[in-house]
């Protein structure tokens, strides 16, 4: 294992919006994170320059991908562009699986 990959997951971090995350797996050109989210967890309009591949591994989201909604469920999976607004909202309490390319330096810690 070179010293620029880490392969143990990182402690769960509450990102606001009843939502929680941790990074399962990173180096600098990609980063794997599972984000959990409650009874009202949202994920807020946002946009980066990472590309992002979203995994659904349980419940149900409804995704705005520069102004087009998606609902996924267990098992889909979908890629959000880099630089485009996007945002989701659970439907059915669940955990996603998001793969970012590069890896999101902004979620590691300072």
């Amino acid at each position: 294992m070179t010293d620029d990959v880490v392969r143990t997951p990182s402690e769960w971090k509450d990102v606001g919006n009843d939502a929680r995350r941790r990074i399962l797996t990173y180096s600098p050109a990609m980063m794997v994170c599972e984000v959990e989210f409650g009874p009202n967890g949202v994920g807020p309009l946002h946009h980066h320059v990472h590309v992002q591949s979203v995994y659904v591994k349980s419940g149900k989201f409804e995704f705005d991908i520069g102004g087009e909604m998606h609902v996924v469920a267990a098992g889909d999976a979908l890629v959000i562009p880099s630089n485009v607004p996007h945002s989701c909202r659970m439907l059915e309490q669940g955990t996603l699986i998001d793969t970012f390319t590069p890896a999101r330096e902004d979620f590691l810690p300072a």
